[in-house]
């Protein structure tokens, strides 16, 4: 591992700035000849034809580069809350992170849950303003943002003028030796964004107080110190600011990254540890996997674990084909990932996003930033694509697990869960570019769910005809909120047999994807009570059929409760709009608190269901004329009565029609 590695995330709400940024941080580091342009669709990390088209980013990207005997791998991250689940995948990967602020815009939707997640996680990270050139930029401003609503803990690292002047604006003063002695000897408007630097730094080190306090000298290296530390430890946030398509800023940007940033950690030496967090379909290559490794290391030919995919009977292993590294833009020949470092392979053909490759004893959790809330169905226009159309979002699936295709082969149906209609747009142009398919999207249901209202067994006698056997009860019992699936056995191996038993629990999940209403199960408990298996009739697979049915028997029974997705809001708006936010949120079934008034500013916090509050932001922007902020998070589902919810249509042969049931798990009907 090169010893001065550093995998860095750059992430921001949409149109921040965010790739521009990549793309000056890779030309000045020498990395390309020249910087490319979000508008002219030259950048070097926005390979798609779509994001070129539209100048957002889609996919996360990763660059390579080299700056002052360090090396840095750059994860570009999209901005847009339709693709948070690239961010997500990008966190697992990272030492550290860049955060980027617009100077005009401040803290946005987005930034907010990125930024606690990257806090949640203890990731250090810089926050970049950018734009200082705009006109209506606020450095000041956007800071008091920052420490209202991310963090108190976030401390300026310098000084700037001329802000919102266009090609005037720029960084008079840097935190640095110099600067600090002159703030010590004879400070000035330049400096005085030294003095709440101290005063952070002092909060943290006791005998650092104690020193001030006394009134002795302190050297700039003894709080520079501190200062490293703190960032290390995500205890202290240091603020940046620049014109990244300008390169303003940008130098002191890489300074920072390496005077102040971690270096990636790990042990050559020790068992594989690593983590797949992006799957991509090259041409050439074929499936590739791009992974972090923070523990051995991965060389061409390596056979290697896949963890994720092996259970405690069968051991998943897949060969290393090849291994590359992206750099400008490009896949470059490697012959090794070590430790710390991040790498693509080609041959692992069974790999997913996510997905553990040895140790997962250090590998970062996954942290959930979102949620697809709706469903769509997609349809060929063309009946002739249709199976083209299937194999193409199987594609797209395995690179987003999120999309979680379902293809419905005997109704030739092909459903997928999506963020948003931005999402709907950017998934028809890549059909069409990548696949050469047209494709239309029907009008998207919010995503509900449903719940055990009672307790009921669940019994099926599969028996006839033979040859087979297969008696099971279930107990279903309405589960805690937020507790998911819970199953257990209490029958013994000599009722059931192990073999058998492993294919009721392997089966329990996708038994459970639609329920009476239509819908996916969750919070409930499930509890094998009774069964028996047959010495001569019983076959591998019969079991398989009789839970699905066993369960939906069960469900008649106990009755199922909708449950629909609810959100967490914040609403900082003008204080004259609060009667009409307020009267918005009771309209949409939302709670609300007690508002938090500041100057002529309220924050409204609350709970609203998704259904009825899914076209607000834009219903909020226009009210205010785009001067609120609204920010969401899926907070869990909720019970909801049927008139305000939706029922759906079972999709696929239901298990209550027993006898057509029974024949298509069979095989005997298509």
């Amino acid at each position: 591992m090169t010893l001065s590695t550093r995998n860095i995330g750059i992430v921001a709400h949409v149109d921040a700035g965010k790739t521009t940024l990549t793309e000056q941080l890779l030309y000045v580091a020498g990395a390309t000849r020249s910087a490319g342009s979000v508008d002219d669709g030259t950048s070097a990390t926005d390979s798609l034809a779509v994001e070129r088209e539209r100048g957002i980013s889609v996919r996360l990207a990763t660059e390579t580069f080299d700056w002052q005997g360090c090396q840095i791998n750059l994860i570009d991250t999209p901005g847009h809350l339709d693709f948070s689940a690239e961010v997500e995948r990008s966190l697992r990967a990272l030492d550290c992170a860049i955060l980027v602020i617009s100077a005009v815009e401040g803290v946005q939707a987005n930034t907010s849950g990125i930024f606690e997640a990257l806090n949640t996680l203890r990731i250090p990270t810089i926050i970049f303003i950018n734009k200082l050139d705009r006109m209506g930029a606020n450095v000041n401003a956007v800071l008091t943002e920052i420490h209202q609503e991310l963090s108190r803990d976030c401390v300026l690292l310098q000084h700037t003028i001329n802000v919102g002047e266009s090609s005037d604006a720029n960084i008079a003063c840097d935190w640095n030796a110099s600067s600090f002695n002159q703030h010590q000897t004879d400070p000035s408007d330049s400096t005085m964004f030294i003095e709440p630097v101290i005063e952070k730094l002092t909060e943290y080190n006791d005998e650092l107080l104690e020193q001030v306090i006394d009134g002795k000298t302190i050297s700039f290296e003894t709080f520079n110190t501190q200062l490293t530390q703190s960032i290390h430890e995500a205890r202290l946030y240091p603020v940046v600011t620049g014109v990244a398509k300008n390169a303003l800023g940008i130098e002191q940007l890489l300074t920072a990254i390496t005077n102040y940033l971690p270096c990636a950690q790990g042990d050559t030496e020790q068992p594989l540890s690593a983590v797949i967090f992006k799957i991509e379909h090259d041409k050439t290559l074929g499936k590739t996997a791009y992974i972090r490794v923070f523990n051995g290391q991965i060389k061409a030919r390596d056979k290697i674990v896949n963890s994720t995919r092996s259970t405690d009977k069968q051991t998943v292993e897949e060969k290393v084909s090849q291994i590359k590294r992206v750099y400008n833009g490009k896949y470059q020949d490697i012959d090794i990932i070590s430790a710390g470092e991040i790498g693509v392979v080609s041959g692992l053909s069974i790999a997913k996003v996510g997905d553990v490759l040895g140790d997962d004893s250090k590998v970062p959790n996954a942290y959930r930033l979102s949620m697809p809330l709706l469903t769509v169905q997609v349809k060929p226009v063309e009946e002739k694509d249709y199976a083209n159309l299937a194999n193409a979002l199987k594609q797209l699936a395995d690179e987003d697990p999120l999309l979680n295709l379902e293809w419905l082969t005997e109704q030739r149906e092909l459903h997928i869960n999506i963020c948003g209609w931005i999402q709907v747009e950017i998934l028809e142009t890549i059909l069409a570019d990548r696949f050469n398919l047209k494709a239309t999207f029907e009008q998207p249901s919010i995503i509900y769910k449903e719940t055990p209202k009672n307790s009921a067994e669940g019994y099926e006698r599969y028996w006839m005809p033979k040859p087979c056997w297969a008696i099971v009860k279930f107990l279903i019992e309405p589960g805690t909120r937020g507790s998911g699936v819970v199953y257990q056995s209490k029958v013994g191996v000599n009722d059931i047999a192990a073999k058998y038993q492993n294919e009721i629990e392997a089966t329990i999940n996708t038994a459970l994807k639609q329920g009476i209403k239509g819908w996916q199960l969750t919070d409930i408990k499930i509890t094998l009570i009774e069964g028996s298996d047959h010495n001569i009739h019983s076959r591998s697979g019969d079991f398989i059929i009789a839970t699905p049915m066993a369960i939906m028997n069960g469900l008649v029974k106990s009755d199922t409760e909708l449950l629909e997705p609810i959100l967490d809001f914040q609403i900082n708006a003008d204080a004259e709009l609060l009667g009409t936010i307020t009267s918005d949120i009771t309209k949409m079934r939302g709670q609300f608190n007690s508002p938090e008034f500041s100057g002529n500013r309220v924050i409204l916090r609350g709970t609203v269901p998704a259904a009825t509050s899914i076209e607000y932001p834009i219903q909020l922007a226009s009210t205010s004329n785009g001067n609120a902020k609204l920010i969401t998070r899926l907070a869990g589902y909720a019970p909801c009565a049927i008139e305000d919810g939706k029922t759906a249509e079972y999709r696929g042969i239901n298990p209550l029609d027993r006898d057509k049931y029974i024949l298509w798990a069979r095989g005997a009907i298509k």
